[in-house]
């Protein structure tokens, strides 16, 4: 029995690593900037589609091509940033959220006529053999996910916390117009910061269609899976953000193992009233909430 629950604790620590990923480009995006991303899912998507082009259609190494998706991904997000959300800077955050839902349907749309409904296969060139740690199984994709996402939130973190760009975007995070005064190109910092959400997004749809495949039906899910993820983090935390990820992702792989496959994506929802009927805020939310 604790040998299965210990496997069914591995299975999640995979799943919340991916729900942590798009979680953390989600709460980034919010707590900078003060928009309401709808089109992270159709990233995290992207990301898996490009991946499975460069690996099959073009025969890129995995290797290879996840930083040249992921660098595809930046431009991406650079260009959605500088067409329909800088226009957008000082307008409420419904309009902001409405302009992200027209695009999550556009991407949407776009990636169906482009690569068609049916599931993609990503050739990762790992071996599904399992390697055995103690008496548990993981197979090479599952441990290189969990790598990768460690390495990828500490980077983030690094750049948040010691570089000259993590400062500013911190400063700007607290007072906006006190770091323009300061002399912070505010608009660059923003756009700097929706391209890292949208490359972190990608990333995990990549790792995920490495593990599993990259399909169109996981968008939409994804999408409402990252706000369950921010609302238990609170919203605007980094480390709620990878806490919350990593909580639903455990939760949800005990439960359908102990439980029931069939309301897997309902008990996040559960987890969220329960939660916040004890910590409105959230695990690490913020004692108070940023006006916009």
């Amino acid at each position: 029995m604790l040998e299965t629950a210990l496997q069914f604790i591995l299975n999640g620590i995979v799943t919340g690593c991916f729900y942590a990923l798009v979680a953390v480009g989600l709460t980034l995006v919010f707590g900078m900037m003060g928009v309401v991303n709808f089109a992270q899912g159709e990233f995290f998507v992207l990301g898996g589609m490009l991946a499975y082009v460069a690996t099959v259609q073009l025969g890129l190494p995995f290797y290879a091509a996840i930083p040249a998706v992921l660098a595809i991904m930046w431009v991406v997000g650079m260009v959605v940033d500088y067409v329909l959300l800088r226009p957008m800077r000082d307008a409420h955050m419904l309009s902001t959220a409405m302009v992200t839902i027209g695009l999550s349907i556009f991407l949407l749309n776009t990636m169906l006529l482009v690569f068609g409904a049916e599931p993609k296969n990503i050739l990762s060139g790992f071996s599904s053999k399992p390697i055995f740690m103690g008496g548990l199984l993981i197979t090479q994709s599952r441990l290189f996910t969990i790598v990768i996402s460690v390495v990828a939130i500490i980077a983030v973190h690094l750049l948040i916390a010691k570089t000259r760009v993590g400062r500013a975007m911190r400063a700007v995070f607290q007072q906006k117009e006190a770091a323009a005064l300061v002399g912070i190109p505010i608009d660059r910092i923003y756009r700097f910061t929706f391209a890292l959400g949208t490359t972190l997004a990608a990333l995990s749809g990549i790792l995920l269609g490495s593990v599993f495949v990259a399909s169109l039906s996981t968008a939409e899910l994804t999408t409402v899976k990252a706000f369950v993820v921010v609302i238990l983090g609170g919203m605007g935390s980094f480390a709620g953000a990878i806490v919350g990820g990593l909580l639903l992702g455990l939760v949800e792989s005990l439960w359908g193992g102990f439980v029931s496959t069939g309301y897997m994506d309902v008990i996040g929802f559960a987890l969220v009233i329960v939660l916040l009927l004890f910590r409105p805020r959230g695990l690490f939310g913020m004692a108070e909430a940023r006006e916009r």
